[in-house]
């Protein structure tokens, strides 16, 4: 399992979530706040596909933050 953690001043949860949803079919994820944080465990069936979307799931969130509007 991988953990991403996304400081909500940074990333809107919606684009966190938005990002989740776009990769679900891809792995299993695990969402939960703590603290000023939004993390998310990515789950998969391989260690390189987990490290694939996990990566790919930060470039997201990332792309949605980027395109503004999100809170």
């Amino acid at each position: 399992m991988i953990e991403r953690r996304f400081h909500r001043d940074l990333y809107p949860t919606a684009a966190v979530d938005g990002a989740v949803k776009v990769f679900e079919r891809f792995a299993r994820f695990e969402v939960a706040d703590e603290g000023d944080y939004r993390v998310v465990r990515v789950s998969a069936k391989r260690p390189e596909r987990e490290r694939k979307v996990a990566l790919e799931l930060g470039n997201y969130a990332l792309g949605l933050t980027r395109q503004g509007g999100l809170s």
